[in-house]
């Protein structure tokens, strides 16, 4: 009997991995982007119906993506009974249904053009990251997850543009912000990653060198878009915690990596990140 259950843990595992998209903070990098934009549209005095078919036409789009891989055989974790083709094949056709009544939806009446553009965009963007992993292979795991947070991070102009019913200089500087943001997430997993165990703090400085530049490239840009006027310096504030904590790890005693709880603190520095910039961008105006 034991058995049995330790196989339909398996089997019910085995299946969600099928259907549900497995990297977790992919969704952080599509849900705040989405909120951060569709909350300065509303301050701005947008409408937020839009919103709606936006957002199930974006979480559709990007839970498709799994099944229809899974389905294709396209990654590790393939289809390969009659019962498992059939899961994701239905997983599959139901959201794409869910994807076009939403798009038709969102662009009835060729209303929202703007989001049109921006997902081709979006689109030529995963292209790449696709490119990316065909030819690159695992070595390029890190440009690829970048190249993908460009399209990600996309539902922030989408949702500025949805809710204001037109496009202007903010919706590509929150499209802007946000994927510097991710950027900067995803370079300092991935070090973590590469340094699961560190023995001293040099080792940590030699494996984060790269990181450490960016960091630094980051500060560079954040103060030449805002001394340009381009930006709010309020706005800029919203980097200051994550800058404060890739810095602070390189001074910190060297630990063995606990993969959970660093991703709930970078999910937990994505929504402050978030909160901050809407903020930031409100005070920028007055």
């Amino acid at each position: 009997m034991g058995e049995n259950s330790n196989r339909q843990v398996a089997t019910g595992s085995r299946q969600k991995s099928l259907i549900v998209p497995r990297e977790h903070g992919a969704w952080g990098i599509l849900l705040v982007p989405l909120v951060t934009g569709a909350a300065a549209g509303l301050l701005k005095g947008g409408d937020g119906w839009q919103l709606a078919p936006l957002t199930i036409a974006a979480l559709a789009l990007f839970w498709l993506r799994t099944p229809v891989e899974s389905w294709m055989g396209a990654t590790p974790v393939r289809a390969r009974a009659a019962a498992e083709i059939r899961l994701v094949r239905t997983a599959a056709l139901i959201l794409a249904a869910v994807s076009v009544c939403a798009l038709l939806w969102l662009f009835w009446g060729w209303r929202n053009r703007t989001v049109l553009w921006i997902g081709a965009a979006a689109g030529i963007a995963f292209a790449g990251q696709a490119i990316v992993k065909q030819f690159r292979g695992r070595n390029a795991r890190t440009a690829a997850q970048m190249i993908g947070a460009a399209g990600l991070t996309a539902t922030a102009p989408a949702a500025f543009c949805a809710v204001t019913g037109k496009a202007s200089p903010d919706a590509w500087f929150l499209w802007a912000a946000n994927l510097l943001f991710a950027i900067n997430q995803i370079h300092f997993v991935q070090l973590r990653i590469q340094t699961a165990r560190p023995k001293s703090r040099r080792e940590k400085f030699l494996a984060g060198r790269g990181f450490l530049a960016n960091q630094l490239i980051l500060i560079l840009i954040l103060c030449a878009v805002c001394g340009l006027g381009a930006f709010p310096w309020f706005g800029a504030l919203a980097f200051l915690p994550v800058l404060w904590r890739g810095f602070a790890w390189f001074l910190t005693e060297p630990r063995p990596l606990a993969i959970h709880a660093l991703g709930k603190s970078e999910l937990l520095y994505a929504c402050l990140f978030g909160v901050l910039l809407v903020i930031g961008m409100a005070l920028g105006e007055r």
